[in-house]
Parts: structure tokens; C-alpha cells; sequence
């Protein structure tokens, strides 16, 4: 039987060395400003949940709450839409210009959703355990849709074929052999969080925070964002995946960026990658202090938790990929060896990235018992 959390400590990070420069502070802060510069623009909210921080036994959780990003339900919204943009501005709008992507579900909308931005076409890939409640969510923003047998690894292979033949521009948040500019431009995007978050925070830094990963590209772009604004006051920085799709545990503990197989696909729909991108992990295997891989076992009592408001906490609406951070700590917490190797205790200010909301609302009302409206509703949101 597969252990609940598997950890292991960075044997390479090194606090006092740079980290590789694949994501520079140009193209961030380009980034961050086109951003916060477009219309319907706003912070997602940083929420003090103090409840769950003494149910959990640590001195504070804050929970970095994306599911308002642009309408679209989650932190995808700030990486493909950017990228698209981008090219818009190098390639011309329009419908003669078309732009594809492999997704998930998330990434695939704000690529459809950036397209629609500038008239253009979008041809979104999506693996077989991609809902038919998130592929119709892409519908609704414009989007083609092509189903390919197999896993997202196999959507990805896939997009790239049939764009190289089409001529289409491929926005993918994973990077290969000659494809670079745009995932750092889709990175580029995703740091505006981490910038955020430092402005919400103010003088009362987190000891640790705890960040999902499917390729890496959040992940990567979070480490850099806070190290370079904290710098030796940068929070402990914990990278969790699904038991299912461990690709960057893997890696560290082989020494070296490694491709692994799904053994069956996560509920963690977001995080169901196997392959890492080359540009996240360079950074990460750098970067990130700890990898950590948990259980399904603990989604959706992360998420009721979340729906209940702990404690007299404001009711969150947490996508399944959204808690793999509370996730963990819950694991954790039932593993003594893994809680204290992790350097969790009393006086841990823990921040979460809760990276969706109810992405495909089927799902998350079968999960947590209760629909997202009646959620919001109960928790005045």
C-alpha cells in the first residue's frame, strides 16, 4: 500500500546561490505590468484563516484565494493569456491567426479566453479523463476542442504535431527542445501572484509555503518571485504533487529532470502530469527546499474543510488541484516523522496557494456535498 505522504528534502538547494536566470526580472516585471493593467484587474484575496491554523496546530494559514482570476476560476488565467498576448503582438490578431494548447483545463481556458481577447481562433487538446464539465467550459469561451486517447503527456505530444503541421502558435505552460520564449512568458504571468501575496503580507512573513505542481510552472515561478523580493526571509518552499503524478519527487530524488508513468489519472485534475517542464525544473531543483507527493486519500476532506469554515473561518470554494497544499499538511500531520522533518510546529505561519475554485462544479458538488453557490452563499461570499 502506497504511503498517505511521501517527502523528501532538496539535497541541491543552496539559500546562498543564485538562482538559474531562465525567468528574469525583465520579462516579470513586463509581465506583472501588463497584467495589472488589464481590464476588470484586481488582487486576489489573501485570507487569515485562523480556525484551521488551531485545528492544525500551527500559528497561522493564509490562503492565497485565485478562483476570481478573470472570471475563469483559477491562476491559469495570468500564464496563457499573457503568452497569447505576446504573440499577438508580435504575430498580428485576428482570425487568421490560430493558437493552441494541451490543458487540463485550466490553461486551455485562458488560452481560449486570451484568443477571444484578440478575435483570434483557439484549438484546445484534451487527454481522456479531462471532464466533459471542463470541456464544456472551453466550449463557452470559443474554443475547438480535440479529444486525444491517452494523458495529458500524450496532449501535449499531440498539440505540437498537429501545430507544426497547421502553422499554429502553441502556448504551453511546459517547455522542450527549441521551445522556450513562451512558457517563460506563461511563467512570467504566474509570478504576479507571488508579488501579490508579498504586498498583502506585509511585515508578517510566512515560515513556509506550500505550492502545487503538475509541470512545475507555477511552482518555478513563485520561487523565483520570492526569493528575489525576501530573499533570506523567503518562506520554506514546499512543491506538492499527487501520489499519482510525482514527476518532480522523482527527479529529485534521482538527480535529474525524469519522465514518470501514470499509473491512473488523480483526482487532482490539474496536477496529472508526468513529465516536468525543462525550464521549472531547473529551477525548482535549485530552489525548492522540499518535495513532497500525497494521497487523493486527503482532497476532499481538505475541500469540505475549506466549504465549512473551520472555526468561524470564511467558507472558501477550493477546487480539487486547489488544496493539494492543505492536503499535504493534513497527511502530514497524521505522520509525526514527516511533520517535523518538514519543520511544522506552533509558531509556522503556513501560506497556501489555492490555485482554483470550482473549475468544473459537478465534481466539486459531488466531492464536497454542497454546490458552490450554497458555499458562497452560507459564507457570505
Amino acid at each position: 500500500m502506497a504511503e498517505p505522504i511521501d517527502h523528501l528534502a532538496n539535497p541541491r538547494t543552496d539559500r546562498k546561490a543564485p538562482l538559474p536566470g531562465v525567468l528574469g526580472a525583465g520579462i516579470r516585471s513586463e509581465a506583472q505590468a501588463a497584467v495589472r493593467g488589464w481590464p476588470g484587474y484586481a488582487p486576489t484575496p489573501l485570507v487569515d484563516l485562523p480556525g484551521l491554523a488551531r485545528r492544525l496546530g500551527i500559528g497561522a494559514v493564509l490562503y492565497k484565494d485565485e478562483a476570481g482570476r478573470f472570471g475563469l476560476g483559477s491562476f491559469k488565467a495570468l500564464g496563457g493569456a499573457y503568452a497569447v498576448q505576446r504573440l499577438v503582438q508580435q504575430f498580428g490578431r485576428g482570425t487568421g491567426i490560430t493558437f493552441a494548447a494541451a490543458t487540463d483545463g485550466n490553461h486551455g481556458r485562458s488560452v481560449a479566453w486570451g484568443a477571444g481577447q484578440a478575435d483570434a481562433r483557439s484549438v484546445i487538446y484534451l487527454h481522456a479523463g479531462v471532464s466533459q464539465g471542463r470541456e464544456a467550459a472551453l466550449r463557452a469561451l470559443g474554443a475547438e476542442i480535440v479529444r486525444v486517447s491517452g494523458n495529458y503527456d500524450d496532449s501535449v505530444r499531440q498539440c505540437a504535431r498537429d501545430a507544426a503541421a497547421q502553422g499554429w502558435h502553441v502556448v504551453s505552460d511546459t517547455a522542450w527542445d527549441g521551445y522556450r520564449d513562451t512558457p517563460t512568458a506563461v511563467m512570467a504571468g504566474y509570478s504576479l501572484i507571488a508579488a501579490e501575496a508579498v504586498e498583502q503580507l506585509g511585515p508578517d512573513r510566512p515560515t513556509h509555503v506550500l505550492i502545487q505542481a503538475g509541470v512545475g510552472g507555477v511552482a518555478a515561478a513563485l520561487c523565483v518571485e520570492l526569493r528575489s523580493r525576501l530573499g533570506s526571509d523567503a518562506p520554506r518552499f514546499v512543491v506538492v504533487e499527487p501520489s499519482l503524478a510525482a514527476c518532480l519527487l522523482e527527479s529529485a530524488r534521482r538527480g535529474g529532470r525524469t519522465e514518470v508513468a501514470l499509473a491512473g489519472e488523480t483526482v487532482m485534475a490539474g496536477l496529472s502530469c508526468g513529465d516536468p517542464s525543462p525550464l521549472a525544473w531547473e529551477i525548482l531543483d535549485a530552489g525548492a527546499d522540499d518535495f513532497v507527493a500525497v494521497d487523493d486519500a486527503f482532497v476532499p476532506p481538505a475541500m469540505r474543510m475549506l466549504a465549512a469554515g473551520e472555526g468561524g473561518d470564511q467558507p472558501i470554494v477550493a477546487g480539487e488541484s486547489g488544496v493539494a497544499g492543505l492536503s499535504a499538511l493534513l497527511a502530514a500531520r497524521d505522520r509525526p516523522v514527516t511533520w517535523n522533518a518538514l519543520g511544522l510546529g506552533r509558531d509556522s505561519r503556513v501560506l497556501l496557494i489555492g490555485t482554483e475554485g470550482a473549475t468544473d462544479p459537478e465534481i466539486y458538488t459531488t466531492m464536497v456535498g454542497r454546490t458552490p453557490e450554497d458555499v458562497m452563499a452560507g459564507g457570505g461570499r
